[in-house]
């Protein structure tokens, strides 16, 4: 429709142009003066008059000065006959040159037949297109069929991405090494009869660089990087995903060797036989034709399939067979040392201060993925922008971390004083709670700035990460969690629905320690199984397998840790109410606390 659109304003403004040109041309230079036929009469006598020239409409005059005129005649008499009924001389009248001139062909189609045609002509162009249109939409209709894969070129040197553009995943780009030597010589291993594998699976949270580390793979290997994502071969039509695989295998054997990448694969490779649709569901249809075309892979075609999932659980046990995607690459959260090295590609080509350690950001960066880390150094750039700045410092670094946990800072929220007060009491509660027990993380910033939906928020990072959780950091992290509420409670003999969310997260942290971490005193067993089922949906479906007794027991032990979370807080509260309130001054005043002022303001505080 927006071409047709398109089209018939095309037509319509070509004809204004040649309309326009035509009575641009066809215009005399210099417009005649008008005058009557009385005057015209006693310049004839007067002998000023050089040609006469008679035209339907009405009559031109050349003087032989050479000025031009005009005037009208009577449209039952001949020029000749008005100037005589008007007194013209015979003899004057003699010398001068007159001449009839007829209507033109041209004028007389543009006058009478063009305006009865144009319609026609418009109507018959509106066709034309819309037959054109028609034929448009057939070559597309035949080409429903092919392959939307983006086919990045070895040659494209601004495209290129290789191991070095990726930071960590050591193990990761040593099982990616293998096939990229493989895409280089395959015939060394061709020699002694080993099979590459012909697909490689990533796992990994979203963020963490699968769809990077496949391209660095291309890149390395200097061959052709086919993209896709799985969503793109599900149709409408059955049928069509599956044709969409064979042209974009036939596309990559043509480019041998190449790599095939199909991002998000779980979108076509769910299991089958689960949920609705039967064996010709359209995305059952385009799972067995990749099965299919994997399978017939030659020993010699060097074409590697590399999948990117997040969610391997889901995948259909074909798929992970050996013979397909017979190699798994995990692709983990990175480290502080990852981190840095991350942090560090991110910004080499931003103007970072030189002051700025990128290991501190990092510190507080755990749990940060590298789409993340990439989003928190464009995110300093462009707060340093907005400031006027011309490097990127580490206020705007360290901003920028609580802006992707929280959000935006919302500091045009008008906030009442007392309930300021009662956010810096439930703040402060949370942050001296956490710097006094021993194994809960250390407080980075406490501040009472709404951001996002929190009114005040307590940063806690560990100084290192962890891979493993004991008991008593979980015990400490309840007592950090409820510091809130409790100070709220003892402060204001009150309570408010500020603590909502930490009680939903200690709720959750106790039943995990009593029902998945065996570290009750219900001994070291898990209850409850929970289950995916694939029904109008992804539905999570937790099987109950403990009898009702238990289920008891489990509330009663789960009570219990909140119960002495509760008492070990409120004693900290209580006992170390000056320090509180020192806290709870500061944050009025200044709204936010760092590290450093922290960790001076509290001093060397032990529990009594």
């Amino acid at each position: 429709m927006k071409n047709l659109v398109k089209n018939i304003g095309l037509i319509l403004l070509t004809f204004l142009l040649i309309s326009g040109l035509f009575i641009l041309y066809s215009a005399p230079q210099t417009k005649p003066e008008e005058i009557s036929l009385s005057v015209l009469v006693a310049q004839i006598n007067e002998g000023k008059v050089k040609n006469i020239t008679v035209e339907p409409s009405h009559v031109s005059i050349e003087l032989t000065d050479g000025k031009l005129e005009k005037t009208t005649k009577e449209s039952e008499a001949g020029i000749t006959e008005s100037l005589k009924n008007y007194g013209v001389e015979q003899e004057k009248l003699k010398a001068v040159n007159i001449s009839i001139k007829g209507e033109s062909t041209l004028n007389f189609w543009l006058s009478s037949v063009l305006p009865f045609l144009l319609p026609f002509i418009l109507i018959g162009a509106f066709i034309w297109f819309m037959m054109r249109q028609a034929q448009r939409g057939n070559t597309q209709a035949l080409s429903f069929g092919n392959s939307r894969a983006q086919m990045i070129d070895p040659k494209d040197k601004r495209k290129r991405t290789t191991f070095s553009d990726v930071a960590g995943s050591k193990e990761a780009k040593e099982e990616l090494e293998e096939i990229v030597e493989f895409l280089k010589t395959p015939g060394k291993f061709l020699k002694l009869g080993a099979k590459i594998p012909k697909g490689v699976l990533l796992l990994g949270a979203p963020g963490t660089g699968k769809t990077l580390i496949a391209k660095a793979v291309a890149g390395e290997a200097n061959v052709p990087f086919f993209n896709i994502s799985g969503s793109e071969f599900v149709e409408m039509f059955v049928g069509v995903g599956a044709s969409r695989v064979r042209d974009l295998f036939k596309q990559a054997k043509r480019h041998a060797p190449s790599i095939v990448f199909i991002d998000e694969i779980d979108a076509v490779g769910r299991h089958r036989g689960a949920g609705l649709g039967g064996g010709h569901d359209e995305r059952e249809q385009t799972l067995n034709q990749i099965l299919v075309e994997m399978d017939g892979f030659e020993t010699s075609t060097n074409v590697i399939v590399i999948a990117a999932t997040n969610r391997p659980d889901v995948l259909d046990p074909a798929l992970l067979r050996p013979g397909r995607f017979d190699r798994r690459v995990i692709m983990d959260l990175p480290d502080i040392e990852e981190r840095v090295a991350i942090l560090k590609i991110h910004s080499k080509n931003k103007p970072v201060d030189e002051k700025v350690n990128m290991r501190t950001v990092a510190v507080r960066t755990s749990g940060f993925s590298g789409a993340d880390l990439a989003n928190l150094i464009n995110e300093a750039a462009i707060l340093s922008a907005r400031r006027g700045k011309r490097t990127i410092g580490i206020n705007e670094l360290t901003e920028s971390i609580e802006k992707v946990i929280l959000g935006p800072e919302r500091k045009s929220r008008k906030i009442d004083e007392d309930e300021k007060k009662i956010i810096a009491f439930h703040e402060a509660g949370h942050a001296l709670i956490a710097a006094i027990l021993p194994n809960a993380d250390p407080v980075q910033k406490v501040s009472i700035i709404s951001r996002g939906q929190a009114g005040g928020y307590t940063l806690s990072v560990p100084e290192k990460d962890k891979r493993l959780h004991s008991k008593s950091y979980f015990v400490d992290e309840l007592s950090v969690l409820l510091g809130g509420y409790v100070s709220e409670k003892v402060n204001f003999n009150d309570v408010t629905t500020g603590a909502s969310n930490d009680l939903e997260r200690a709720t959750a942290t106790a039943r995990n320690l009593v029902t998945r971490y065996g570290m009750s005193e219900l001994g070291p067993r898990t209850f409850g199984h929970k289950e995916e089922l694939v029904f109008l949906g992804r539905e999570i479906h937790e099987e109950k397998n403990y009898s009702e007794k238990t289920a008891e027991n489990i509330d009663i032990q789960v009570s219990g840790f909140i119960e002495k979370a509760y008492q070990v807080a409120e004693k900290i509260i209580r006992d170390k109410k000056e320090i509180l309130e020192k806290i709870v001054a500061v944050l009025l005043e200044k709204e936010t606390i760092e590290k450093e002022e922290f960790d001076a303001l509290i001093g060397k505080v032990v529990l009594a």
